[in-house]
């Protein structure tokens, strides 16, 4: 087969969540089948290291796409015209977008909803492109593959589309992360948290991913405790808001939440695994690979009870209800205060990691594109 691969969010050194899919994903199911041909196609000149085999052929089309206007130039306009001359069986997507005018075969991994759900949380041009388009992309599907039942059951009832169309493909946690021995963990806490315990948000920092009840839950907690700790938010802070900037001024233990900015992958694996507990209370997730990465980790994890959340933290995790700022600091409380609970959450953690490899990953997606091409 020839296949053409949307390969645009493979940016060295800044692979988001959709990026790190991409890189994951593609890499091994490349190198599982050297007898069939890949097409890259990116935005802008690409690192060798994104070309993983003699397999892939990489071609950068023209402009880079990273706004409304020129998604619709790079995928109505320059995207058709190379993917004539490639002729491919199949077009895959890992971001979702398709072309429209393309005369091919689609599979796009649409990873969530979001945008339908709370359109406010993009900037308007955005959102209207994405409740715009996406529709029609999921019409003009061959397949459509996503990351949780969650999403296959939204995208199924918002779009009117099958849920036989649609193909779960659970996202991975790497391998390196992994639980540290205790004075790695000191090591780790002496140079980001002033020797203290900690709890750890990794995300965006975005107002989907509930920053300010998380902080006002983190204040309510440190209220009723004496121990000493911190509150390490690890992520960028592009989305950083007036309302946050004022929950957190509200704060009055707001000398204890230490903000790192986007950290190395080495630095996110240590920060991760020397944390007290990750508290991942989002409000809207398609999945939320940060919770399976603290259990590969060995850190017990709070997460919301909402969207896939639960589905993918099963029985492993303190549950709260993410609207209720009180759950949240009395989990908060439990962790701190609980050995037991802490050693319980970490071995069944652990045994939940298990079911979310890049392996499993890839070789769903690969059976979502045999499928695609039938």
């Amino acid at each position: 087969m020839r296949i053409a691969v949307n390969t645009r969010l493979l940016l060295k050194g800044r692979l988001e969540g959709l990026g790190r899919f991409s890189d994951e994903t593609l890499k091994l199911i490349v190198r599982a089948n050297p007898e069939h041909q890949f097409y890259f196609l990116f935005d802008r000149p690409y690192d060798e290291s994104f070309i993983y085999a003699d397999n892939v052929t990489p071609i950068v089309v023209n402009p880079p796409a990273r706004h409304p206007i020129l998604w619709h130039v790079w995928f109505e306009l320059s995207l058709p015209k190379v993917l004539k001359q490639i002729n491919p069986d199949l077009f895959l997507s890992p971001d979702g977008f398709l072309s429209l005018k393309a005369d091919v075969k689609s599979l796009p991994v649409i990873h969530d909803l979001n945008f339908v759900h709370n359109p406010q949380d993009l900037a308007k041009t955005h959102s209207w492109f994405y409740n715009r388009y996406f529709p029609k992309y999921a019409e003009k599907a061959s397949r459509i593959a996503t990351v949780s039942e969650f999403s296959k059951q939204d995208i199924s009832k918002q779009y009117g589309i099958a849920a036989s169309k649609i193909d779960v493909v659970y996202n991975g946690v790497s391998e390196r992360f992994k639980p540290l021995c205790a004075d790695h963990k000191q090591v780790v806490r002496d140079k980001w948290s002033d020797g203290l315990p900690y709890f750890i948000y990794v995300g965006a920092i975005h107002p989907r991913k509930n920053i300010e009840r998380m902080l006002l839950a983190y204040n309510m907690f440190n209220k009723s405790i004496n121990n000493g700790n911190k509150f390490l938010v690890v992520g960028n802070r592009k989305w950083w808001t007036e309302s946050m900037q004022q929950t957190l001024e509200s704060m009055v233990f707001r000398d204890n939440v230490i903000f790192t900015g986007r950290v190395s992958d080495d630095d996110l694996n240590d920060l991760m695994g020397a944390a007290l507990a990750n508290v991942y209370v989002s409000t809207f997730e398609g999945f939320g690979i940060p919770i399976i990465e603290a259990f590969q980790s060995g850190v017990p994890v709070i997460t919301s009870n909402a969207t896939s959340m639960p589905e993918i933290a099963g029985d492993a995790a303190l549950i709260v209800d993410p609207t209720d700022t009180g759950q949240i600091a009395q989990a908060m409380d439990r962790l701190m205060n609980s050995e037991t609970l802490r050693n319980d959450l970490i071995a069944k953690g652990q045994e939940r990691a298990k079911l979310y490899t890049w392996q499993r990953s890839a070789d769903l997606l690969w059976e979502s594109v045999l499928k695609a091409t039938e």
